[in-house]
């Protein structure tokens, strides 16, 4: 799980390299409860650039959205299997959907299968 100012690889060959959680995507927080917002893998994201590869068309400090592909954190499966990843990491995504990069680096959940991010699963080595 990635909440708010959670720093995070960009799995993708777009040019960043670092980026940092701004805000999820997406669902409320009710008065009085928890209002930290967690975001899992396939959750949509706001993320600012922290690291980018010099010369590349992104620029640190500069916003995007992204969509979380692995999480440290585990996550549970219907099946009630578990699965999580060494690292948390995004793939930087434009406003229809699709990836910004053309590549995407290490393996990426199933679960974003589910939530209809058949390019970034198309494009990735391995689905686990």
């Amino acid at each position: 799980m990635l909440q708010q100012e959670s720093r995070c690889d960009v799995a993708d060959n777009s040019g960043a390299k670092i980026a940092y959680v701004i805000r999820k995507y997406g669902g409320s927080t009710k008065r009085g409860n928890y209002t930290r917002q967690n975001a899992g893998v396939g959750d949509r994201v706001l993320v600012s650039i922290k690291k980018a590869l010099p010369g590349s068309d992104i620029k640190p400090g500069e916003m995007s959205k992204a969509v979380i592909v692995r999480t440290k954190k585990s996550t549970r499966r219907p099946d009630g299997s578990y699965v999580k990843f060494d690292s948390n990491a995004v793939v930087l995504i434009n406003d229809d959907g699709n990836p910004r990069g053309t590549r995407i680096f290490g393996a990426v959940a199933r679960e974003l299968r589910d939530k209809n991010y058949m390019k970034i699963v198309s494009l990735a080595s391995e689905v686990i």
